[in-house]
């Protein structure tokens, strides 16, 4: 008989509701209810933490490394581990591990490697992110210009017989290094393509959402800004009400005021939501590290190139909730759901995550006072306590 745990002693957000004096019940590793704790009459399994607030296990799209682990160098299942682990210290319990422009033959590493570390069902793992190749170079970032190539027929077979492996499989695209008819195939084989370095226009990015994308890969950076007389994929991302939209909410990569502005702009039911797009130095000391032969440099909260580009984000998604909050003044709600709910929906899987309602993924943090991490537990199974914040 499989056991069933009652979680007392905190207030209780289920992605909807804040719920005060009542149980979260879980068993198999998934919610049962919210219960009254009145109403519990078997006190066996009962588990009574120490305050603060349950709130559903945050999911983050973009990861590309943490734990002293960088997928692009190690693109193999043990790398996968560390970086799941590392981000469940900050409230992660969902992660899509994520591979920038690089050669096929990393391509094919990566995509292998996550296929196994779907089979061993290593926690915390949700699935993969292809961040290119198939980018604008005008918009290239820290990607490495010299890989960047329009998407193939034999790179879409790729991605195509990937898909039918992986669950989850998200990708992105620039506008201008793919066919709509390769994008449709990608989104009708259940693969979530998103638009990012790229200086494709707002028309070019509505005939891309009309064949099939969904998503915009980190709001405001490498792409095409909103402008008074050219949109560009900026605009398109909030006017758009099919597009979600990541966003990396560090205070470096986007300036509050454009943040404030985006929310308040941006069209339904599409979200935006937080992504870390964060590197191999969270859960580390580190202060530089390599990727692709070149150094990285963290400094000040940043992660930058030699010659100051911004090369991914030394951020966590709890520091990013917590910028949501103090800087930002978004309500708990919103900034829990931005980090938890939204992203869910973005890669369809809101049915099992995201929330804590019954049916869901007992995935789930627990959050002092100031919403720093305590506990976490993923799939009704804890991790934690943590002292990081």
């Amino acid at each position: 008989m499989t056991s069933t745990d009652i979680i007392t002693g905190c207030t209780i957000f289920d992605g909807e509701t804040f719920f005060d004096d009542c149980a979260l019940v879980i068993k198999a590793g998934h919610v049962v209810e919210i219960a009254p704790i009145a109403s519990i009459q078997d006190t066996s399994r009962v588990c009574t933490l120490d305050g603060g607030l349950i709130a559903p296990g945050f999911v983050d799209l973009q990861v590309n490394g943490g734990g002293g682990a960088l997928f692009n160098e190690n693109p193999g299942v043990d790398a996968i581990r560390t970086i799941c682990d590392a981000h469940g210290h900050f409230g992660t319990t969902s992660v899509l591990t994520t591979l920038i422009t690089d050669t096929p033959a990393t391509v094919q590493k990566a995509i292998n490697a996550a296929v196994q570390a779907q089979d061993l069902q290593i926690p915390g793992f949700m699935g993969l992110h292809l961040e290119g190749p198939h980018l604008a170079a005008k918009r290239k970032g820290a990607h490495d210009p010299g890989l960047i190539r329009a998407m193939s027929d034999q790179d879409l077979d790729l991605l195509l017989e990937a898909k039918t492996r992986l669950t989850h499989l998200m990708i992105t695209v620039a506008p201008e290094a793919v066919s709509l008819k390769q994008i449709s195939a990608l989104a009708d084989a259940g693969a979530i393509v998103s638009l990012g370095h790229s200086d494709a226009g707002y028309d070019e990015v509505g005939r891309a959402v009309e064949a099939g994308a969904r998503c915009v890969t980190h709001l405001f950076n490498a792409m095409s800004p909103l402008t008074h007389r050219k949109p560009g994929m900026v605009g398109a991302a909030l006017q758009n009400g099919n597009l979600h939209a990541g966003l990396i909410a560090d205070g470096f990569h986007v300036d509050p005021v454009a943040i404030r502005i985006a929310l308040s702009a941006k069209l339904n039911p599409g979200r935006i939501f937080l992504v870390t797009d964060s590197m191999s130095t969270i859960g580390t000391n580190l202060q530089s590290f390599t990727l692709g032969g070149r150094t990285i440099h963290r400094t000040g909260g940043r992660l930058v190139l030699a010659d100051g580009t911004l090369a991914g984000a030394d951020l966590d998604m709890a520091s990013a909730v917590r910028f949501m909050l103090t800087i930002e003044g978004v309500d708990r709600k919103e900034a829990l759901n931005m980090a938890s709910l939204y992203p869910a929906i973005c890669m369809g899987s809101e049915e099992t995550l995201g929330h804590l309602r019954p049916g869901a993924q007992a995935n789930f943090v627990q959050l002092d006072d100031g919403f720093a991490i305590k506990s976490v537990w993923r799939k009704g199974i804890k991790h934690g306590p943590f002292s990081a914040a």
